[in-house]
């Protein structure tokens, strides 16, 4: 079992960061890929950031180039850095670990970003 708690939400004016981060509880989160998604109002959930414990990191077209996600296994947690924010990044945005057939999601954040 696993248990991930998303936090960092906030409203953010465009061009600016937000950091958020993710605690994983109860297991060994280096066992895991962790990915990044997040769905805006009335839109399904898309990835944002998939982190493989051991390859690169790969990030969907929209958000190359500004938001960076990073794990850190020994503390138990991934993050998000997001800058430049652009309003259609809003959206509450969760932190999905998989392992095998094992597959455990957060409640989310929610990211505004609006002037």
């Amino acid at each position: 079992q696993l248990q991930l708690v998303e936090s960092g939400g906030d409203l953010v004016q465009p061009g600016g960061s937000l950091r958020l981060s993710c605690a994983a509880s109860g297991s060994l989160l280096s066992l895991y890929t962790v990915t990044w998604y997040r769905q805006a109002p009335g839109k399904e959930r898309e990835l944002v950031a998939d982190i493989p414990n051991r390859a690169t990191t790969t990030y969907a077209d929209s958000v190359k180039g500004r938001f960076t996600a990073s794990r850190d296994n020994a503390k138990k947690m991934v993050y998000l850095q997001m800058d430049r924010l652009k309003p259609e990044d809003t959206g509450v945005y969760y932190c999905r670990a998989v392992y095998g057939p094992f597959e455990f999601w957060g409640q989310g954040t929610q990211v505004t970003v609006s002037s």
